[in-house]
């Protein structure tokens, strides 16, 4: 016989062999105990978490001689049969591929008859969501109202999509994700039943990829046995993964809180040629952030909560400490963005790469708060980045120096740091019309003085400045909205202010003379 796949060859045969869905199997086999068999049951929840197999094993149980405490015997003339899937009582229906009203209108045909061997007749239609309105209202009047031997298990991803008049005529269950305690114990009573083997930190990263899914877990497990005759380690499951590991994870967020961009990049680099895929690295980055944030609302029972070790969770717990709640947040709204545009470029490692040199620079966004961008200076006084302010007698100048110097060069105009509303509209800006993000990061805050925002641009984006000159009234009512007042904004070029002061003080003298040469009376002249 050829090799069949471990997420068949495994699949539970009796309500007791489910795992993780207690409460649904105990009340199933309940029902079959008791004889209180429903017409119709609607089984919904992600993949992988039981569905099928449940209406397999429904579907033997209710038909089974010999039932054993509601589970199916599987000795009996009619388990045999439908476990070999001889029998035609049982009746698989995709709906993704049979979603047409003339499929629903044979069904209504042939369900009239009672069935040949069994004592019900069930039809399991799978993917339910995926027939088409006409096919609903066909199958509507049969799911009410079905013939005594007829029985209707139907089973979906997405229950949203599914008319409310077919929810109202169903039995729903809802199969869960299943916990990754429940998916190392199944997969160690597979390993034990096959005579393989699994260090403990493999079966660890295989229960984790597989979020919550019972039949994704074995199907990777089937990889990693295929790629070793001996145990699968812990590396040979990352590797096979495509994942980085918890420990490389914990170094890769330190060097993105402590801004170092080059730790950053050397992480990058090495998770890389190890293999790693570099939206799988995201999308553990991701949940590595939200187990940063949830260690910061969630002082008990973090290690419950994400399904880790306590050192872990106090590992996340220091990450938490050392964060602030706003580049948390900043971090992760760069990485969700990061990951499906990753999908899609030409250079996926290249989008990573920015989205991390990004991380470890908040002065340099414009959507950072005055508090990171406060603390990533302090950060960089403390490292020696930045240097310390010159001594008067370096910074006094030689008096030979100034006498060679024709004219002091002007100073660049001072700026202030932008309030917070100033900066909460330019992020509302930004959302809103993603065509203006380029020049609006162009643009630098200098001042706002109570009813005006001035701001500058170098001479290199003039045309940043002319296309944002046309949206002039979009942006001082964004301005508007954020400060609570009307306010303005003028749009300068680096440099002109003080063009313009030489400007209006000669345009002062000007006036100033002609006072002198005609007075300051009012005159009116009439015809």
């Amino acid at each position: 016989m050829s090799y069949q796949a471990l997420y068949r060859a495994w699949r539970p045969e009796t309500f007791s062999e489910i795992c993780g869905q207690d409460a649904i199997t105990r009340t199933l086999k309940r029902q079959v105990m008791t004889g209180r068999i429903a017409h119709a049951y609607l089984f919904c929840g992600t993949r992988g978490t039981g569905k099928t197999t449940a209406a397999k094993v429904l579907s033997r149980a209710i038909n089974c001689l010999n039932p054993r405490d509601g589970d199916p015997c599987g000795e009996c003339e009619v388990c045999q049969a439908l476990k070999q899937e001889r029998s035609m009582d049982v009746l698989e229906i995709d709906a993704a591929s049979n979603n047409g009203v003339d499929e629903i209108r044979d069904l209504r045909e042939k369900i009239k008859y009672p069935p040949a061997l069994t004592r019900y007749k069930v039809y399991i239609i799978d993917e339910v969501h995926m027939l088409s309105t006409g096919a609903f209202n066909a199958l509507l009047k049969t799911l009410e109202e079905p013939p005594g031997h007829a029985v209707f298990i139907l089973a979906t991803t997405e229950p949203q999509r599914l008319p409310a008049t077919i929810l109202s005529r169903c039995q729903r269950f809802d199969f869960h994700r299943i916990s990754m305690d429940v998916i190392i114990e199944r997969l160690k009573v597979v390993l034990a039943g096959i005579g393989r083997s699994a260090s403990q930190e493999a079966l660890t990263e295989i229960a984790r990829a597989a979020e919550g899914a019972m039949r994704d877990a074995l199907s990777l497990l089937d990889v990693c046995l295929s790629y070793t005759d001996g145990e699968v380690s812990g590396q040979l499951a990352r590797d096979v993964l495509g994942t980085a590991g918890r420990s490389a994870m914990f170094e890769f967020v330190d060097a993105l809180i402590d801004g170092d961009a080059g730790s950053a990049l050397t992480q990058i680099d090495q998770v890389m040629r190890q293999g790693s895929d570099p939206q799988v690295f995201i999308r553990d980055t991701i949940a590595h952030l939200r187990g940063v944030m949830l260690a910061g609302a969630v002082q008990d029972g973090l290690a419950g909560l994400l399904e880790i070790t306590p050192e872990d969770a106090e590992r996340f717990m220091d990450q938490s400490r050392r964060m602030n709640a706003d580049a948390l947040e900043r971090m992760l709204g760069l990485f969700m963005r990061a990951e499906p545009d990753t999908k899609w470029a030409s250079r996926p490692r290249t989008m990573l790469e920015l989205a991390a040199v990004r991380a470890c620079h908040p002065e340099k966004e414009a959507d950072a708060t005055v508090w990171e961008r406060l603390d990533r200076v302090e950060k960089l006084v403390e490292q020696g980045a930045v240097a310390a302010p010159r001594s008067r007698a370096r910074a006094a100048a030689p008096k030979t120096e100034e006498k060679k110097a024709d004219k002091p060069a002007p100073k660049p105009t001072p700026a202030e740091a932008p309030p917070q509303a100033y900066l909460d509209a330019i992020a509302q800006l930004q959302a809103d019309n993603p065509s203006i993000r380029k020049p609006l990061d162009a643009m630098r805050f200098i001042r706002f003085d109570g009813n005006q925002v001035v701001v500058e641009f170098a001479k290199k984006n003039m045309m940043d400045k002319m296309l944002l000159e046309r949206k002039r009234g979009m942006i001082q009512e964004a301005l508007a909205d954020a400060f609570g007042q009307p306010v303005g904004i003028a749009m300068n070029i680096e440099g002109s202010a003080t063009v313009e002061k030489k400007v209006s003080d000669t345009a002062r003298d000007v006036i100033n003379q002609a006072y002198d040469v005609f007075g300051r009376e009012k005159t009116s002249i009439e015809d």
